[in-house]
Order: C-alpha cells, then sequence, then structure tokens
C-alpha cells in the first residue's frame, strides 16, 4: 500500500490532497505531450507554416444529443465551406492505423498529434470544427497550450507581410445536452434506422452498408455509454467555461428549436471576433440596431419641422413628387421599382433631396438618389466647328417598395 493510499484511510483530507496532486501531474503531463507535438511540427513544417484556424468551434456532447445532424447547420451559421473534424475518425485514419500495427495505443499524445496537422491544412485556415475535442482533461490543457501558441504566433507576426497568416483566434466550446432517457431513446432510433437501411441495402445492392453500433442496438450498451459520457468527457466539457466562449445548448426539444438554440448563441458579436485593434477601429460607429430604435421618431421630428420652418420648399418637393413621381411609380406596381430623372431647380437647395428622401420613407418607400453632370450642346462655333456645351445636374432617384403579387398559371 503506497504512502498516499495509506494516509486517505486515516485522513479525511488526503483525498482533496491526493486529487489536487493527480492534477497538478496531469496537467504537467499535458505540458509534456504538447511540447513534444509542437517541436516535432516544428521540423516538420517550419515556423512560418504553423497557421492555425482563425475560427475553432469545439463541437461535444452526450450521445444522441445531435451533434453529427447539427453540424452542417452550424457550417452555414458560421460560413464554414470545410468538413468538420471528426475526431473519432481521425483514430481510423493511417497515421492511427500504423501507430496500432506497431502494437501502440492511440493515447492522448498521438490524437493531438493527428489532430493538430489536420488542423494546418489550407481548408481549415478561416474556421474549423473540431466534433469530439476535447475529451479528457489532459486533451483541455494541450487545447489551451495551444491556443496560448497561436496567440504568440500572433503577436509575433502582427505587424509583417505574414500577419494575416496568423490572425488572433476566436474559440467557441459549443456543448449540445439531453438527459439520459433521451439519450437512449436515440440511440436506439438511430440504430433501428440503420438497421432498416442497411437491410434495403442488401436487398437491393444500392447504396452502402453503415456501421451499426453496438450501443445503438442494446439498451444497457447505451445507458453505459451515456454514463461513461457524463463521468469521463462531461467535466472536461464543463471546465471549457473558465477558459473559452461556452456555448450550452439545449437539445431536447425538436429539430427546428435546436436550430434556433444553436443560431441563439452563435449570433456574430463583433466585441468577441475582431482583433481589438481593429475593433477600437470601428466601435465608434453606431451599430445598424443602434439607429433603428429611434428612427421613426427622428422621421417624424424632421418631416414636421420641415412643415414648420421650411414650408415652402416643403410643399414645392411634395407636390413635385406627386405630379412628376407618382405617376410613374404607379406604373411599376407591379415590379415594385421605378426610377425617375429629374433636373428641377428645386433641388439645388440640398435639402429638398432630403425631404425628399423622408417623404418617400414615411410613406412606405426606400429612395435612393444618384447625382451626375451631363453635358448638354448648348451652341456651335461656326468658324471653329466646336461644339459648346453645357454642365446640366441630373438627378436620378430609385424607388423600391413591395410589388404586387400576381398568380401565374
Amino acid at each position: 500500500m503506497s504512502e498516499a493510499t495509506a494516509n486517505s484511510l486515516t485522513d479525511p483530507d488526503s483525498d482533496a490532497r491526493l486529487k489536487s496532486s493527480t492534477e497538478g501531474l496531469e496537467i504537467k503531463d499535458a505540458r509534456l505531450i504538447f511540447n513534444a507535438v509542437w517541436d516535432q511540427l516544428e521540423l516538420d513544417y517550419g515556423h512560418e507554416q504553423l497557421r492555425f484556424p482563425k475560427e475553432i468551434i469545439l463541437l461535444g456532447g452526450a450521445p444522441g444529443s445531435g451533434k453529427g445532424t447539427n453540424t452542417t447547420f452550424i457550417m452555414n451559421a458560421r460560413g464554414f465551406t470545410c468538413q468538420p473534424i471528426v475526431v473519432s475518425e481521425l483514430l481510423n485514419s493511417k497515421e492511427a492505423k500504423a501507430i496500432k500495427d506497431t502494437g501502440g495505443m492511440v493515447g492522448d499524445r498521438e490524437v493531438i498529434g493527428i489532430l493538430l496537422r489536420k488542423m494546418l491544412q489550407e481548408e481549415f485556415r478561416d474556421g474549423a470544427i473540431l466534433d469530439g475535442f476535447p475529451r479528457t482533461r489532459v486533451q483541455v490543457e494541450c487545447l489551451k497550450l495551444l491556443v496560448e501558441k497561436i496567440n504568440a504566433l500572433h503577436r509575433e507576426f502582427h505587424e509583417t507581410p505574414l500577419a494575416v497568416h496568423f490572425r488572433k483566434p476566436t474559440i467557441h466550446a459549443m456543448v449540445l445536452f439531453v438527459e439520459e432517457s433521451t439519450s437512449i431513446m436515440r440511440q436506439m432510433m438511430r440504430g433501428k434506422q440503420i438497421a432498416e437501411h442497411n437491410e434495403k441495402v442488401k436487398e437491393t445492392g444500392v447504396g452502402e452498408l453503415r456501421e451499426l453500433r453496438t450501443t445503438d442496438r442494446d439498451p444497457d450498451a447505451a445507458q453505459h455509454r451515456y454514463r461513461v459520457f457524463k463521468e469521463k468527457t462531461w467535466g472536461a466539457l464543463q471546465s471549457l467555461r473558465e477558459h473559452f466562449f461556452y456555448h450550452f445548448i439545449n437539445a431536447e426539444g425538436s429539430f427546428r428549436e435546436v436550430e434556433q438554440n444553436i443560431l441563439n448563441e452563435l449570433k456574430y458579436q463583433s466585441s468577441l471576433e475582431l482583433d481589438g485593434a481593429t475593433f477600437d477601429r470601428l466601435r465608434r460607429l453606431p451599430l445598424a440596431s443602434e439607429i433603428v430604435v429611434h428612427a421613426r421618431q427622428d422621421l417624424v421630428r424632421r418631416l414636421d419641422s420641415y412643415e414648420l420652418e421650411h414650408t415652402d420648399l416643403f410643399a414645392r418637393v411634395a407636390d413635385l413628387i406627386q405630379e412628376r413621381f407618382m405617376p410613374i411609380i404607379i406604373r411599376h406596381a407591379i415590379s415594385g421599382q421605378a426610377a425617375v430623372n429629374t433636373s428641377d431647380e428645386v433641388f439645388d437647395d440640398p435639402m429638398a433631396l432630403a425631404m425628399l428622401i423622408d417623404i418617400f420613407s414615411e410613406r412606405g418607400y426606400h429612395a435612393r438618389v444618384d447625382k451626375r453632370l451631363e453635358l448638354i450642346p448648348e451652341s456651335v462655333d461656326l468658324e471653329t466647328g466646336q461644339i459648346l456645351n453645357k454642365e446640366l445636374v441630373v438627378y436620378r432617384i430609385h424607388i423600391h417598395f413591395k410589388g404586387s403579387e400576381i398568380r401565374r398559371g
């Protein structure tokens, strides 16, 4: 019996001390594992080629929580074009099989090494989804060390021509969760669907057989798989909230409800995703959501001020719209788009254009104004043949509105 074990039988605080000691050893081992992998990457790729994804989504979840089902939706929500990196599939890669063929085990070090090499592929430069990573405390610590390295590369190359390849990373930890009963039910349903699919493939010879897990056929095995997740992986996933943007997704609902939960969590937030210098440059510009809050009240205030303080000009603009613009707009009621050219002198006053846009906005139209100069022949010098032109300011007003819906046979 070790001294630590003997003390645990007599000292009520020894378990906590032993756990703390073990965790410290685990973190130390993680650093050794990561440093060995990183040093090899430096040798194999070169320092300037260690270019990792700008955005990394860590996708974890209970069995039957819908990771595979929702991966495509998450990719679309973030604008990813590359397929997710599924860690369980990496363990069947040529590299992993080579390790197993020599009698080795695919442990944390091997997982980290294979995963980081995969992430260095050019297709993942803008972003990558890591499906099923991390699963252990050691992998969590290695992930933290990776982010430290990527940040260090960002600082190193920040003011160099290579800066675009070493952007500050954004890490999202997304955890889908379901209760045990839901997990077992979904695993059994998946098993039934795969079994039916495989039967059709065998009967028709069309399609490919899909792997049918033991846990998808046996309720006891499915329950055991869920409990292993809760005991071994859940704690590792929970620890991610201390270091990264953490999204806990309730995956109990319908497919559409879960999609909406995911979308709500992944809404773009510039303060979280932009480099600090970029965000500081842009933050002084108001958000669209901020300026529209009082847009209606501001419109009413402006229109009333036109009527009270610039009555004649306001009347001229309103009359021009009614007499010159509206007949053209009405003729385009089906398409919902009209364009009117005018050189009316009322627009010599810049305020008249502002009035025109506001009047159309109040009436439910969207108006956009383009201004251009045109040369109009005015006279000809008979001796030289030179044509004398005068400049004419032409305003082209584009008006958009909801067109008429026509049922077509």
